[in-house]
């Protein structure tokens, strides 16, 4: 049996303590794993100036995969004070961990599957399966942004764009630009990824989300691959929406949705509104993928104020445990972890605060390792 080299990066807050639960799950799981772990988050940020050091980095390049929990994030203006005195004034940027590591390993697939497990109060319908697919490396989240906006690239704008006259008579320090890069390739194949996996798990129906009638330029690159990428798949059913109307139509008719796809920042969007339908981030599990690493998490941030309570919900974490083990061949672990999970929820015995319950993160992780 392969013994797997899983990087295991708690990160800040609360993150610590969902993959703490999800330890016990695997653990009782059996999963032959060495878990190593790695240095991520705020901390490291204010201590050594680098949210992701490179030692790190290192690891991921030489692990089967990786387990995150989650990072705090700040402000530019913010993260330069916290910064401990010997690194103030040294020109450092914080930028965020997961999404360097994201385009550091082209991890440019994120998968989030949004399911309604029967008997969890917070449901807004049971029958809820939707599955996002989200563009990870570009879009408005490439990090090409200005503030102040330098003279030679308001120069080159006024130049370009008619538009941008009433912006670029502005001083420098009076607005901010931050671009929004599409490319073919990152269009293609998060998008043929989307349609193979509806191919591959016999899902009906895939939908494009974009906002080309008003973002004609890179929506509407999106879009149109979109369109020649669907006819190589004539066995899906294909339509399309504005992320405007998206937002409207997934709350009246969910079951409308199948499988989604979007460029980097409407799909974060659609996916947490997705992971709210089916109870909220405590229940949005997460998958980073690439060619040769995948990175998976619970869409949910670091929740400071709930830190060392033990009392956030690491469903998210364990079922993103369950994207792992699928990602690793490990099918069968895979499919009785869900089915453990499903089983706690649906008996309402065990349920952490949100969902309307007094259980600790500990004890949701025992109950679902108790399951198995």
């Amino acid at each position: 049996m392969k013994r797997y080299k899983i990087a295991w990066l708690p990160g800040d807050g609360v993150g610590v303590e969902v993959l703490e639960a999800t330890r016990i799950v695997f653990d009782k799981l059996n999963f032959n794993a060495e878990y190593i772990h790695g240095d991520i988050g705020w901390d490291f940020w204010c201590k050594e100036g680098d949210a992701l050091p490179q030692r790190t980095i290192d690891l991921l390049g030489n692990v089967d995969a990786a387990m995150f929990g989650a990072i705090t994030s700040k402000p530019v203006k913010q993260a330069e004070e916290e910064l401990i005195p010997e690194l103030k004034g040294k020109g450092l940027i914080y930028r965020s961990p997961i999404v360097r590591m994201r385009q550091l390993f082209d991890l440019y697939i994120c998968l989030r599957p949004c399911k309604a497990y029967p008997g969890n109060p917070l449901n807004i319908k049971d029958d809820i399966d939707m599955v996002v697919f989200r563009e990870n490396t570009e879009d408005m989240y490439c990090g090409v942004e200005f503030n102040p906006v330098p003279q030679k690239l308001s120069d080159t704008l006024m130049e370009l764009s008619k538009p941008f006259e009433r912006f670029g008579k502005l001083n420098n320090d009076e607005y901010a630009v931050s671009c929004k890069i599409n490319t073919k390739k990152g269009s293609e194949r998060i998008i043929r990824a989307a349609f193979e996996f509806a191919k591959n798990a016999n899902r009906k129906k895939v939908t494009i989300v974009h906002k080309a009638n008003v973002v004609r330029a890179t929506d509407g690159l999106f879009f149109d691959i979109a369109k020649e990428v669907a006819k190589e798949y004539p066995e899906i059913a294909w339509d399309d929406a504005n992320i405007d109307a998206m937002t409207m139509w997934m709350l009246k008719n969910p079951n409308n949705y199948d499988v989604m796809v979007a460029p980097n920042l409407y799909g974060d969007i659609i996916s947490d509104l997705a992971a709210q339908m089916v109870g909220g981030l405590g229940f949005g599990c997460s998958g980073n993928i690439g060619s040769k690493l995948a990175v998976f998490e619970p869409s949910h941030g670091s929740a400071p104020k709930y830190t060392g309570l033990y009392k956030v919900n690491p469903i998210a974490t364990i079922l993103a445990g369950k994207m792992m083990l699928e990602w690793l061949g490990e099918i069968d672990m895979a499919k009785r972890l869900e089915a453990a999970t499903a089983e706690v929820i649906k008996e309402g015995k065990v349920r952490t605060y949100d969902m309307g319950g007094s259980n600790t993160t500990l004890e949701m992780g025992q109950a679902i390792a108790d399951k198995l």
